[in-house]
């Protein structure tokens, strides 16, 4: 019983992570990516009304170096929790068949997360440099 409680336990920590990390490699995206492919596709009106409607979004994208740092600790923290060696399911069917089930969602979630995360990164700190490096 102390065994089950624990992986149990174990397994809503590894979710808790993951989520966690979609949370933040979503903050990215929105900080920092969306408002810069908005201006590219010609809709800076839009950027406009996002800032005044949510002026946190101004302070994200000064700090955007901490929030890609963070988010990227976050994708490392995430990734060791679900790829780590040794890690395994119980012996009980019914708990096997949950922590197997648990097991691919967070996958699902976390590279989601880190496709997110590339995105928001190539947005931030990519295109820009390419489309000037292009031009000349």
């Amino acid at each position: 019983m102390n065994e089950a409680t624990s992986v149990k336990h174990t397994d809503l920590t590894d979710k808790s992570v993951t989520i966690f990390t979609l949370f933040t490699t979503t903050g990215t995206l929105i900080c920092c990516a969306l408002p810069i492919l908005l201006v590219t596709f010609g809709l800076g009106a839009t950027v406009v009304a996002m800032t005044s409607a949510f002026p946190f979004l101004i302070t994200l994208t000064q700090y955007k170096i901490w929030v890609f740092a963070f988010s990227g600790i976050m994708l490392a923290l995430s990734g060791w929790l679900m790829f780590r060696p040794g890690r395994s399911c119980p012996a009980d069917i019914a708990l096997a068949k949950a922590c197997n089930t648990a097991y691919k969602w967070n996958k699902r979630i976390y590279w989601t997360s880190v496709i997110i995360w590339a995105i928001g990164f190539a947005a931030a700190y990519l295109l820009l440099p390419t489309r000037i490096w292009l031009d000349v």
